[in-house]
């Protein structure tokens, strides 16, 4: 192995891909069982699992250091999007408890890596959306649409801004933990999809 492809794998945006792998998989075998697109009651309780999941993550921007590492959070964040495609689709969100109220910084960026990959894997998602019943940008789907600058854009530019953090690696252990929880989180909300309120 020469030298750029060591400095390649311990770079964190690396790590995280190689060591969340199996979380990826896992979270698309969950999709895949929840027929997500079979019908519009399916799709509603997927929203509303994005609704929760992302105030979550968004709980998470209040951190100083979370802002300073990634400058761009304004144009981050999916809850007011997937609220409003919940209002399209008659659904009214009970308030969930935030599970990220204990997070700590830097697991918090790991959690965001979660949303943030999400958004980029989100293109197929629209594309069902749009293909089997029917929704859009502007109605029920604005949770899955890219960002106005595009999906891959943005992506490299928060795996940049991780990068360039210069974490050590016990704090690069931190933030893949943190990314673990984030799966986690979100695969009780899969799992439990026709229990949401």
């Amino acid at each position: 192995m020469n030298i750029v492809q060591s400095e390649q794998q311990n770079l964190l945006s690396t790590r995280l891909k190689t060591e969340t792998s199996h979380e990826h998989e896992r979270m698309e075998q969950l999709m895949e069982k929840a027929q997500v697109f079979a019908n519009k009651t399916n799709y509603a309780q997927h929203t509303l699992a994005q609704y929760y999941f992302q105030q979550d993550v968004e709980n998470l921007y209040r951190h100083v250091e979370v802002e300073k590492i990634i400058p761009d959070l304004e144009v981050r964040g999916r809850s007011q999007a997937a609220l409003l495609d919940l209002q399209d689709l008659d659904i009214e969100p009970h308030s969930e408890e935030i599970a990220t109220l204990n997070v700590g910084y830097p697991e918090a960026l790991g959690w965001i890596y979660v949303s943030e990959g999400s958004t980029l894997g989100a293109a197929f998602l629209f594309k069902e959306a749009q293909a089997k019943l029917g929704l859009s940008a502007e109605f029920g789907a604005r949770n899955l649409a890219a960002y106005p600058e595009g999906r891959m854009r943005v992506w490299k530019r928060f795996k940049q801004a991780l990068d360039d953090a210069n974490f050590s690696k016990e704090d690069q252990d931190k933030v893949i933990q943190g990314a673990l929880d984030g799966f986690s989180r979100f695969g009780v909300l899969l799992e439990n999809l026709d229990q949401l309120k």
